[in-house]
């Protein structure tokens, strides 16, 4: 094999990697202008965006959702059981919802955040029509 052999491959994680570095700036733009951020349907505490990227889905991988701060993470929404002999006042109290940080590949983050690019750029189109 030729000592350049491997350039072709570094030259395209150095493309993926500029694309998403340029991609995350966009996203952290994007969202600064969509105030206010929409909650995320059927979540008490948490905001968020729901992002549907099939190409590089995983069964690994929970709900995708784009945060106000333009990062994407997986959100995890569980409700703790209480105690059968527990009395509970505020059933709200028993909801667990976490932003768990996505450490996703460049070609991951590149799918994902095109889609996020997309949904957030549709939410601002609609609120600068209804104005």
């Amino acid at each position: 094999m030729a000592p350049d052999s491997l350039q072709f491959k570094n030259e395209a994680d150095d493309a993926l990697e500029r694309a998403a570095d340029r991609l995350r700036r966009l996203l952290g733009e994007a969202c600064a202008r969509l105030d206010p951020f929409p909650p995320f349907p059927g979540a008490f505490f948490s905001y968020g965006i729901e992002i549907d990227a099939r190409a590089v889905e995983s069964p690994d991988r929970g709900c995708v959702v784009l945060a106000p701060d333009g990062e994407l993470y997986e959100l995890e929404m569980r409700h703790e059981l209480p105690d059968a002999d527990m009395e509970v006042a505020d059933p709200v109290a028993l909801r667990d919802e976490k932003m768990k940080p996505l450490d996703l590949h460049p070609l991951e983050y590149v799918v994902y955040a095109y889609e996020a690019l997309r949904a957030v750029t549709e939410l601002l189109l609609e609120r600068e029509s209804a104005s």
